[in-house]
């Protein structure tokens, strides 16, 4: 159980803060900007939300909480001393990964084939669910720069690597399935 009775510790006021093994680290730590742009995925998700209902908002919801989990998969390295721990790392897990393939797959069956790539926008949903897209492509190319020089759990970038595709997906069922998209005509302004 997290209690949280102050919220600032005045810790961080040197450009330092606490990875979750208690490492202090550069707030521009590789580790750090990679569990950061997942946060502010989160964010984007959260606005996505204001516009969705039903099961759209359900798993959205469930992609909240996840990207919770990922978030303190990240942020705790030394993945090979999880179990010397006070305690056991969240980490993030192929049932997971399997779940998104799962959604993306069962809202891919009501969409037409693309033959043009789409220009983001359509319902506010679509728009928003792209920006989710955006953010979570951004988050997956820092957790793949961090993975290069530190263990980082494969699960974790699979997630982030299916999640952009669950947005893509997801945001052209917001687009009255497909029938809204906004295609991209090339040269169009030439």
């Amino acid at each position: 159980m997290v209690v949280l009775n102050k919220i600032y510790t005045r810790t961080g006021d040197a450009g330092e803060t606490a990875l979750g093994n208690g490492t202090r680290v550069a707030k521009h730590d590789a580790r750090v900007n990679a569990y950061g742009t997942v946060d502010e995925t989160n964010a984007t998700v959260g606005l996505a939300r204001l516009h969705a209902k039903g099961d759209m908002d359900a798993q959205l919801s469930m992609i909240q909480n996840d990207l919770f989990d990922l978030g303190a998969d990240l942020c705790r390295p030394d993945m090979e001393k999880d179990a010397e721990a006070d305690y056991a790392s969240l980490r993030m897990t192929d049932a997971q990964v399997a779940r998104l393939e799962t959604e993306i797959d069962a809202m891919n069956a009501a969409l037409a084939p693309l033959r043009s790539f789409i220009l983001p926008g359509g319902s506010a949903l679509a728009a928003h669910l792209h920006l989710c897209r955006t953010v979570s492509r951004r988050a997956e190319r820092l957790a793949v720069e961090l993975a290069a020089v530190e263990a980082v759990n494969d699960a974790a970038v699979k997630y982030l690597n299916r999640l952009s595709d669950w947005f893509f997906v997801a945001a052209r069922i917001a687009n009255d399935n497909g029938a809204d998209d906004v295609l991209w005509v090339p040269g169009a302004n030439r």
